[in-house]
């Protein structure tokens, strides 16, 4: 008896320019309209604009920019696809382009934007829906392309069509390879915290990015997110934890260890559900951070958010 097929589908579209581009997603949005499926694009701002003034921006199609809605590449399932997808009726096939990868994302970014493109595998098997991801061979790095063939079964080329099955698919491979100790912080105190002194803790972050010059509502944003990941490391990450505060490149990082270890590739990716407690600490630091890096090992874990500005 042969296994039944994954509904959900997966492929990478490589293009060259904006004809290429056109030429390939345009039907793909055309062929939902037409079928009455549900559909959202969510792409970079330029190429949100070409695909608007193609398809027609007051068509029914969910248009969202993926430089606001998912400068934070650990949002993008929570808070784009499985939110579009999962507003849905049951058993609607749903289609999404969703371009999470453009040149200019930065070194820090990038990592994470590729563990996205990997556990979206994960997040959606055996739901009916497709995700096209574009990406941009001609002004990418070469390892962008390269990665594409490891996070997607399926890859198109969008100037000949041609289809093929991606002979080094592997998504947990990649996000594990992807799961490397985070660059070294700067030489700055780190303070250790247990469950007695949390409200502390989270004054001193606060303070510390005030300084900084970050203002509200991003100092609450950043205060929430502290308080989530030093609460996360006193409740799963054997009691303690040190938080380190810091300005970069126009931003307030702030970093929490632990001893503990995430093993839950989603954890903090899915939406909140109604019918379960906790667990929601670390999807509130991936929807209020502007970034948020994370590698978990033996020997502990440590969270990097990013805050601009």
């Amino acid at each position: 008896m042969t296994e039944a097929a994954d509904p959900f589908v997966h492929p990478a579209l490589f293009y060259r320019d904006e004809q290429e581009y056109l030429a390939a997603v345009v039907p793909f949005v055309n062929e939902a309209l037409t079928a009455g499926e549900p559909v959202a694009v969510a792409v970079p701002t330029e190429n949100l604009r070409l695909l608007k003034a193609e398809v027609g921006a007051e068509k029914a199609v969910r248009f969202l920019d993926m430089r606001e809605a998912g400068r934070n590449p650990g949002r993008i399932i929570p808070g784009v696809l499985r939110a579009f997808a999962d507003a849905q009726p049951a058993g609607t096939r749903v289609r999404i382009v969703g371009e999470p990868i453009w040149a200019g994302r930065s070194a820090a970014e990038y990592p994470a934007c590729v563990q996205h493109e990997a556990l979206i595998n994960a997040a959606f098997r055996g739901r009916t829906v497709t995700i096209l991801c574009p990406y941009d061979t001609r002004r990418l790095d070469p390892q962008a392309v390269a990665d594409a063939y490891a996070t997607h079964p399926v890859v198109v080329d969008a100037g000949s069509g041609r289809q093929e099955t991606s002979g080094h698919y592997d998504f947990e491979g990649v996000h594990a390879r992807y799961n490397a100790p985070l660059p070294p912080a700067p030489d700055v105190a780190a303070h250790a915290f247990v469950a007695d002194v949390l409200g502390e803790i989270r004054h001193f972050a606060s303070d510390a990015a005030e300084r900084f010059g970050l203002v509200r509502p991003r100092l609450d944003d950043l205060a929430l997110a502290v308080a989530e990941l030093t609460t996360n490391s006193v409740v799963h990450g054997g009691g303690s934890g040190l938080l380190r505060v810091w300005a970069e490149d126009g931003h307030v990082v702030c970093e929490v260890r632990d001893q503990g270890r995430l093993t839950d590739l989603l954890a903090g990716r899915r939406p909140p559900s109604r019918d379960r407690q906790g667990g929601r600490g670390l999807l509130m630091v991936n929807l209020v951070a502007d970034l948020v890096r994370t590698h978990t090992g033996p020997d502990g874990t440590a969270v990097r958010c990013w805050f601009a500005l």
